[in-house]
C-alpha cells in the first residue's frame, strides 16, 4: 500500500430525526487501543443515551471493527462502516450516538439515521491523502547549492532541513516514486560527484 485516504482532523455533527437525536463523532486513531479509549471517551459523556454505536478501520493489520451496541443487528454498526469505507478510509473511528425520542425508526429508518450521523462527521473533518514519502540527504559543494535545491522543487519534493557547513548538507523529502528519477537526475547534474543517501519511507499528508 502506497497511499490511503484519511480524516484531515476530528469531527462533529449531530441532527434529529423523529425525535431521536443522533450525534457523529469522528476522531484519527492509529491503534486498537486509541479506537477502543475513544469509544469509551463517547459512551462516558452520553452515558444516559441509548446507544453509542461505532466502526473503525486501521491501516495497521488491517483492522476493521463495528458495533451496534444494542441497536437491531447490522442496523447501526455496519452503516457507519459503510460510510468509512466508501470513503477508503483508514486510521478513523466513528461513534453516532443515539438518543431515543419515542418513535420508532424502523429498518430503513435506523440504517438512514446512522449513515446519517457518520457522513456528518466525517464531513466536518475533512479527509486528507496519506502517502509515501522517503528521506534523502543530500550533501553538495556551496556552487551546487541553488541547483540541487531547484531539481528537489522539479521533482515534487520538500527540503525540510539544510546545514551549512564545510559543505552543504539538504535533508529532502520525496514522493517514494520520485526517488529514483531524482537520483538519476542528480548523477546527471553534478557528474556523478554527489551522492545522496536515501533514507526510510514514511506516510506523509499530500
Amino acid at each position: 500500500m502506497d497511499s490511503y485516504f484519511t480524516p484531515a482532523g476530528a469531527g462533529f455533527g449531530d441532527f434529529t430525526e423523529k425525535r431521536s437525536r443522533f450525534i457523529g463523532y469522528l476522531r484519527p486513531v492509529k491503534t486498537e487501543a486509541e479506537a477502543s479509549a475513544f469509544i469509551a471517551e463517547i459512551k462516558k459523556k452520553h452515558y444516559d443515551a441509548r446507544h453509542n454505536c461505532s466502526a473503525y478501520v486501521l491501516s495497521e493489520g488491517n483492522i476493521t471493527r463495528y458495533s451496534d451496541d444494542g441497536e437491531s443487528q447490522g442496523m447501526a454498526g455496519q452503516p457507519i462502516l459503510a460510510v468509512i469505507n466508501g470513503k477508503e478510509l483508514k486510521d478513523v473511528c466513528i461513534v453516532v450516538t443515539r438518543y431515543f425520542g419515542g418513535i420508532l425508526l424502523g429498518t430503513g429508518g435506523l440504517v438512514r439515521a446512522y449513515t446519517e450521523g457518520a457522513k456528518l462527521a466525517l464531513e466536518a473533518a475533512g479527509i486528507v491523502k496519506m502517502a509515501l514519502w522517503t528521506d534523502v540527504l543530500i550533501p553538495c559543494p556551496y556552487n551546487l547549492y541553488e541547483r540541487i535545491k531547484r531539481l528537489v522543487d522539479e521533482k515534487s519534493g520538500i527540503i525540510e532541513d539544510t546545514d551549512f557547513g564545510a559543505e552543504v548538507l539538504i535533508t529532502a523529502v520525496l514522493p517514494k516514486e520520485s526517488v529514483e528519477g531524482f537520483c538519476d537526475s542528480l548523477r546527471e547534474l553534478t557528474g556523478g560527484s554527489v551522492s545522496p543517501e536515501i533514507c526510510e519511507s514514511r506516510f506523509r499528508g499530500v
